[in-house]
This record gives structure tokens, sequence and C-alpha cells, in this order.
């Protein structure tokens, strides 16, 4: 009979991404600055509004407030019918110093003794489903709506669009776990009033959508994906009927509430641990990362067709208190889960400190993370310039998603005799 499977994906316009990306680029900010910075800092949208709270320990000092007001620019929240622009919106910083009983169980004299910062538990996950990876449904859905802001930004067709926006893809499996076909798409998005004939601006998008925007899509992809698509899909579009009012004045958004688009769509497992807004002192993100690096090299090396990986720390304490493997059942070796972690623990050094250095994660790399999912990205290098009224201007080199990177394949093949 088999089975069907649904992920879901939100737009850099979405509330709670605005939030997220304003939290990151104001990381990144003090990241350039003082590498050594210690974030954690929290932002709410709404209408007209804009609040940053949370803590950091630095040595730089930022225009937490024009930081702001440049990412909701360039989201696209740039005019005054949208009840939330990068011009006109209040923008209230409430940012103080980091508690110093969080930090003195982080800094230590040596350096790779690094405490983490907290305690908890992060997972990786890693299929072949899709040629990074990941998720079938995930990736569809990021897909689409990362091609529909292209649309929006080239300003040629639907011009009708606005930045805020949703997608939800399910997959039809066979009882075997194979993918058979994609089964259902859902596109929700912000636009322009049509005017009196809401009917009409519904057939609009819809027909759109279904001619412009999925077609897009499709042409990217490569042979196999595409072949998950047929003439019967069930297709929605704006199901409520019209979707104006849209971004921070139709809902409030907060740092950190898409944790599930931020990683494997609900694949896998989640630790419960928000990602943007944090330094790697973190291991909410930094262990996160970790974790996904080394699910995506096992499987990428034959190790497992589907595998999922759990750090937990302790906060304070620089090694994992536990490492636990999941190949559910699809394991290419003989090889118990349990066994296959004792090897992960051999291969890779998980102490934060470790993990920082091995992902170069003290660069200001994160607001490129902050929409569209952290996993699953194309790891690449790039030179991102950063202004300040207080200090010279920097142009750094930095790599973008290196937790991405298959830089591990031939070392895990030798540890599992592959």
């Amino acid at each position: 009979m088999g089975y069907l499977f649904t992920s879901e994906s939100v737009s850099e316009g979405h509330p709670d991404k605005v939030a997220d990306q304003i939290s990151d680029a104001l990381l990144d900010k003090f990241l350039a600055f003082d590498p050594n910075s210690k974030v954690a800092c929290e932002t709410m949208v709404t209408t007209g509004q804009v609040i940053l709270a949370g803590e950091v320990k630095t040595n730089t000092y930022i225009d937490a407030q024009e930081v702001a007001r440049e990412v909701i620019s360039r989201i696209g929240y740039t005019k005054s019918e949208y009840q939330f622009d990068g011009n006109s919106c209040g923008v209230l910083s409430a940012i103080h110093e980091q508690s110093p009983d969080i930090n003195r169980g982080v800094d230590r004299e040596d350096p790779m003794a690094q405490g983490a910062g907290d305690q908890g538990m992060m997972f990786g996950y890693a299929c072949k489903e899709t040629d990074d990876y990941m998720p079938l449904a995930l990736e569809l859905s990021h897909r689409l709506l990362i091609e529909l802001a292209a649309i929006r930004r080239g300003g040629r067709e639907m011009t009708y669009l606005r930045p805020d926006s949703k997608s939800q893809v399910t997959i039809q499996y066979a009882d075997d776990d194979t993918i058979e076909r994609v089964h259902t798409i859902v596109v929700s998005t912000q636009h322009d009033d049509f005017g009196p004939n809401d009917e009409l601006m519904l057939a609009k998008i819809k027909k759109d959508v279904r001619n412009i925007l999925i077609p897009r899509v499709i042409k990217q992809l490569p042979a196999r994906m595409q072949a998950m698509f047929d003439e019967n899909f069930i297709l929605h579009v704006n199901p409520t009927g019209k979707f104006v009012i849209g971004g921070p004045h139709g809902d409030t958004g907060l740092t950190g509430r898409k944790i599930i688009v931020d990683t494997y769509g609900g694949k896998g497992a989640h630790g419960g641990g928000a990602f943007s807004g944090k330094d790697p002192s973190k291991v909410d993100r930094s262990a996160a990362y970790a974790a996904r690096h080394i699910a995506k090299n096992l499987v990428a090396a034959g190790v497992a067709e589907e595998l999922l990986v759990q750090l937990s720390y302790a906060i304070g304490v620089a090694e994992p208190v536990g490492i636990y493997v999941n190949t559910y059942g699809k394991s290419n070796l003989s090889l118990t889960d349990g066994q296959i972690a004792d090897k992960v623990t051999e291969l890779f050094d998980l102490r934060p400190a470790a993990i920082e250095q091995r992902l170069k994660l003290r660069n200001p790399i994160y607001e490129e993370t902050a929409a569209y999912g952290h996993m699953g990205r194309t790891p690449r290098t790039v030179v991102k310039k950063f202004e300040s009224p207080y200090f010279e201007g920097l142009e750094l080199e930095v790599e973008l998603f290196t937790w991405e990177k298959l830089d591990y394949i031939e070392k895990v093949k030798e540890a599992f005799n592959l």
C-alpha cells in the first residue's frame, strides 16, 4: 500500500525567517570584527516593529539597528503598504552582556578544553534520496521557494508577488521506502491586492504557479528527481483564496521557530535547539552541523543508505557525553550501530573547539544559513564585506556550509574497510 510523507519550507520573507536572518546578520557582524565574540541574539518582528534581545560578550561594537534595517530591505520589505519596511520600522535593542555564569563554563586556559555552551542533544541525518543526501520532500519545498523569490526579484513575471510565502511537498513511497512519485504540492504566496474579484486573482496565481514556477523548478532537477513528477500530482495554491496581508504585519515572527524547516523536514530527529543568532560555542548549532557532516560523509562513503547521528553534551564539559548512530536497518556493514558509533568517536574530534576549527565556524558565515535550510546547501567560498561607522571596513574570504563538504569519505572508507 505504501505511505505518504510531507515536509514544508518557508521563504526568506516569512516573519520567523525575517527574525532568523536579522539574528544571524547580527552574529556575522560581531564575528567579523571580533571572531571570539560570544553571541546569543533573539529577534521579534511585528507590525512596524523589530525588537532585538539577547546576550553578547565581545570586544567590538556594532550598529544593531542598521544591521536589522539592511536585512529587512534586502529581503524585500521596502514598501509602506506592507506595514513593515526597512526604512521606517522601529528598532528596539535590548541586547546585554553574557552571563558570567555561562561564560565560565565555556572559556578555558587551553582553548581545546573549551566546554560546551549548553547541555542538550543534537542530530545529524543523511539519506540517498537526493544528490545532496537530503530528504526529497524538503529539498523540493526549499527549491520551490528559492525559485519563487528569484521570480519576484526578477520583476518580469508574477509581478504581483510579495516576500512572504510557504511551500509543502508530499512524497508517495512504496512499502520498501523507495520513492514512487510527487503526490501533492502546496504553495501559499503573499501577493498584491488584485481588486474585488478574488476568484480571478486566485485563478491567475494558480495558473502561474503551475505553468511558470513548477516547470522552472523541475528543469533544475537531475533526471532521477524529474522522473518523480507526473501529470497527476495534486496542487493547492493559496488555499484560503487570498494572501495580501502577510510578513510581520500578518504574523509576529520570532527567532528559532522553524527548526524543522532548518534541518530535515521531519525526517531523522531533532534535539529541539534552534540555530540562528548563536555563535559556535553553543553546541545547539555547532554540534548539529558536526552531526550532519558525519552523517553525510558516512552515507556518501557507503556505510549505510540512511543514517542518523546523535551527539549529546553537558554544559561546561568538552567531550560529548554520548554518541548514537541509527542506520534504520540499512547498513552495508556487518557492524552493529553501536560499533559504528565507536568508529565515529575515533574518526571525529567532537570537542566544541575542535568542531569550530574543523568546520571554520568562527567566521561570519551565518546569514546565508538563515533561509532555505542549514543542511543540504552547496559549500562555496565567497568574499564578504563589512562596513562599520566605528572601525575600518573589512573584506573577508570565508567558506560557507563547510559541514556539507564530503572531505572525510576516504577516511571513513579506510576506517570501515570499504
